[in-house]
């Protein structure tokens, strides 16, 4: 990791109280997330405003990716309780939209998809929630995809996370075109379709540009871009630090390319305030 984070990474001091507040009320129901899971830097301004994306299936990965701190390994197997602490747990914090992600589960026949169906349904018996579900590949395979988008999330996402010239390094298992095409079948049914991408690991900005305009000529609606950050020491350093004014110049590029709502900036993640990303020109 390059040795000193720039003065617009700097976060502030937070009361502990609603972190740890949230944090006990999440393991009471022997839940995981992305925010712990992943050493998200926004996890202690996420749980102070009593949200969180929750991550179903565990909190062991079949892959291994090198920007990611969530462990490799052998997974347990589904558990069917899940989808119903899930939605306790978001009933109980307030949430009004709910980000729901896995990890890779590439051991399961269908990928994880029907837990994602089955926490959907039990967040759907709150009518004022809206849901969004942050899906892996599935190895490519549309039929888990298609169990999905028919449960009918508000939004659908799967991050595209690089430029293709780093796949090999950053994603192990996964493969560009593939997700690209994951994200070609997100606007079926309805959904808002949406993808992340993570800068600050050795692409260029053209680079940047091309798959920005991948992602609209197969229908990506909503865009977040945010700086990696090592997450540990074992993950891919960064390469550079991208400025504040940079992201804002890719916000304004993306919605002049029709991207309904881009959120960009240091500390973005793809689920971060992701309830204001869904909106027109956010």
């Amino acid at each position: 990791m390059l040795a000193t984070l720039p003065p617009w990474l700097t976060l502030p001091p937070r009361n502990l109280a609603p972190v740890l507040a949230t944090a006990r009320l999440l393991q009471e129901q022997d839940l995981f997330t992305v925010c712990e899971s992943a050493n998200c830097p926004n996890a202690s301004e996420c749980f102070t405003r009593r949200t969180c994306t929750f991550m179903i299936l565990g909190n062991v990965c079949t892959r291994g990716c090198s920007f990611c701190a969530v462990q490799t390994g052998r997974p347990t197997l589904p558990d069917p309780t899940e989808p119903a602490r899930v939605a306790r747990a978001a009933a109980a914090l307030g949430m009004r939209h709910v980000v729901v992600t896995s990890v890779t589960r590439d051991d399961l026949t269908d990928g994880g998809a029907s837990q994602f169906v089955a926490t959907i349904r039990e967040l759907r018996k709150s009518p004022d929630v809206t849901v969004e579900a942050l899906v892996p590949d599935f190895r490519g395979d549309r039929r888990p995809l298609e169990e999905v988008i028919v449960a009918g999330p508000d939004v659908l996402a799967h991050n595209i996370e690089t430029v293709p010239r780093l796949y090999v390094k950053v994603r192990r298992g996964a493969a560009y075109e593939r997700s690209l095409r994951i994200i070609s079948q997100l606007p079926v049914g309805g959904a808002v379709s949406k993808s992340g991408l993570m800068l600050g690991l050795g692409e260029t900005l053209q680079e940047v540009f091309e798959v920005m305009a991948d992602l609209r000529s197969v229908g990506c609606e909503v865009l977040t871009l945010g700086q990696y950050l090592q997450p540990s020491l074992d993950c891919l350093p960064v390469a550079d630090y991208v400025s504040p004014s940079v992201f804002d110049a890719l916000k304004l590029k993306a919605l002049a390319m029709g991207f309904r709502s881009c959120v960009a900036g240091p500390l973005v993640r793809s689920s971060y305030h992701a309830e204001a990303t869904v909106g027109p020109g956010a």
